[in-house]
């Protein structure tokens, strides 16, 4: 009767585990969120004591869901850990800030703006450009970028420089 049990017991144990496994299974692309990487950050001064950085970066949505932006947010962090939300320009001011200053150079990709969709499994080339009441030294001595990208139903994905 012993022996009973402990077999009983272990086909119970190997039932939850493939129940388990199977839950797991079918939920493996059910994720909502962004990857990706920043692949050149361009600063310019606007005057003395404000600026502007241009963030080109590629996101990633490694899950079967749709991503919906609600909000672009460039963050400064600067080397001892604090942190200031730059105001983000939208995409027509974006080709005019391009247009009146040269040293950012071309304007390679569009900008990621609300409302903007990111399938499911697919990868883009995006660039986002924000204001910052901070003289241009004070861009180039930071520690790092945050681009804090947020989805429509409140998930932030946060993609840094480094």
């Amino acid at each position: 009767m012993k022996h009973q049990f402990w077999v009983a017991c272990g086909i119970g144990i190997a039932c939850v585990g493939l129940v388990v496994a199977g839950v797991l299974f079918m939920q493996r692309g059910a994720r909502v969120g962004l990857t990706g990487s920043v692949l050149k950050v361009r600063t310019a001064p606007l005057d003395d004591n404000s600026s502007v950085v241009v963030l080109d970066f590629r996101i990633n949505n490694p899950g079967n869901v749709l991503f919906v932006v609600r909000g672009v947010t460039v963050v400064l962090e600067e080397k001892d850990g604090k942190q200031f939300d730059g105001q983000t320009v939208a995409e027509m001011d974006a080709k005019r800030l391009f247009e009146g200053l040269p040293l950012l150079g071309p304007k390679y990709t569009d900008t990621l703006v609300e409302r903007d969709r990111v399938p499911g499994h697919t990868s883009q080339d995006r660039m986002v450009a924000a204001r910052f009441n901070a003289p241009e030294s004070r861009l180039e001595g930071r520690k790092r970028f945050l681009l804090r990208i947020e989805e429509v139903d409140g998930l932030v994905s946060e993609i840094t420089e480094r």
